[in-house]
C-alpha cells in the first residue's frame, strides 16, 4: 500500500521520529507502519546542535539513504524550507526522492529556519511558499511522493491567518497539511473541523512544546490522519546517555548500569547479525 492510499484509511497513521538506521530498524521492529525523519533529530544527534537551520540538504539526504538501506517502511522526511528558494526546493525534492523518501515536509519559515516550538520565527510571503510547493510538485518523478505543506503562521500571524495560508498551500498542490504548534485543544479541534474531509492533516507532538500532548487515539477522534512524534527518541536516548556516562564515570564499570543496557548478544540479535553472516557465507560459496 502506498503512503497516499494509507492516508485515506480511517485509522490514524503514527510515525515515530528516527534519525539513523538503528532507530529506524527498532521502530520497524516495534510494528510501526511509517517513520518520520526529523531535521531536528539529525541536528541534535549528528551535529550536537539545536534545531536552528544548521543541518544541510546533503546531510539529510545521506541520512535518508542510510535509513532506506535498512528499512522498507514509508518515510516522511523533513525538508525544512527546501533549503532556499523554489529552485533549491526542487533540488531538495530530487535528492530526497533518489534517497528513498516517500513524503517531503516543506515549511514557510524564512531561511535559516528554527524549530517550530521556538519563539521569534519569521515567515516568507504566502505567494513565495505556494511557488515552492508548485515547483516541488513539478519536480517529483512519481505522484506517489507526497508533499506535506507546513505553516508556522499560528505563532507569527495568528490562527486565522494560518488557516488562510494552509488553504493557499492546499490549492497550490499540497497533499497533506501541517499547521504547526496549535496552542490549545480548541485550536487543534478548530483546524480539524476547518479541513474535515478535504485533506489529510498532520499533528506534531513535541514533549514540552507549545501544543498540548494528545494520544494518537485522541487525534484520530478529532480528524487527524497522521501523528508524528519527531524528537521523542532523541530526548529518551539523550537522557539515557547522560545517565550512562555519569554512571561509567562514577564507577569505572558498566556493571551498575547493566540492567538498563543491551548486552553484546542482545544487540546483535536485534541487528540480525547471524542472518547477515549466514548470507555472506552463502554468497562466498557461490549460492544465492
Amino acid at each position: 500500500m502506498t503512503l497516499r492510499a494509507r492516508l485515506q484509511a480511517t485509522d490514524i497513521l503514527v510515525a515515530p521520529g528516527v534519525y539513523d538506521g538503528m532507530t529506524a530498524m527498532l521502530a520497524e521492529q516495534a510494528g510501526f507502519e511509517a517513520l518520520y525523519l526529523s531535521g531536528a533529530a539529525v541536528a541534535y544527534t549528528r551535529l550536537g546542535r539545536p534545531d536552528i537551520g544548521l543541518t544541510s540538504v546533503t546531510e539529510m539526504a545521506e541520512t535518508m539513504a542510510l535509513i532506506r538501506d535498512r528499512v522498507a517502511l514509508p518515510v516522511i522526511v523533513d525538508a525544512d524550507t527546501g533549503f532556499g528558494n523554489a529552485l533549491n526546493a526542487q533540488r531538495t525534492l530530487r535528492l530526497y526522492e533518489r534517497a528513498g523518501a516517500n513524503a517531503l515536509q516543506v515549511e514557510d519559515q524564512t531561511f535559516p529556519k528554527r524549530c517550530g516550538h521556538l519563539s521569534d520565527k519569521s515567515l516568507i510571503p504566502t505567494s513565495e511558499m505556494t511557488g515552492k510547493i508548485a515547483a516541488m510538485a513539478d519536480a517529483r518523478t512519481s505522484d506517489a511522493t507526497l508533499l506535506v505543506a507546513r505553516t508556522d503562521a499560528i505563532a507569527v500571524e495568528g490562527f486565522e491567518p494560518a488557516l488562510e495560508r494552509a488553504e493557499a498551500y492546499l490549492a497550490a498542490g499540497a497533499d497533506v497539511l501541517f499547521i504547526e504548534a496549535p496552542r490549545s485543544g480548541a485550536e487543534l479541534r478548530g483546524l480539524a473541523a476547518h479541513f474535515a474531509g478535504r485533506v489529510p492533516l498532520l499533528a506534531n507532538m513535541v514533549e514540552g512544546g507549545a501544543t498540548p500532548i494528545q494520544s494518537a487515539e485522541d487525534l484520530q477522534a478529532l480528524g487527524y490522519s497522521v501523528a508524528i512524534f519527531p524528537g521523542g527518541i532523541v530526548r529518551a536516548v539523550a537522557r539515557t546517555a547522560e545517565a550512562y556516562y555519569a554512571s561509567l564515570r562514577q564507577h569505572g564499570s558498566n556493571r551498575p548500569f547493566a540492567e538498563r543496557m543491551f548486552d553484546f548478544q542482545e544487540l546483535n540479535a536485534r541487528l540480525g547479525t547471524e542472518a547477515m553472516l549466514a548470507a555472506g557465507q552463502r554468497y562466498e560459496k557461490g549460492g544465492g
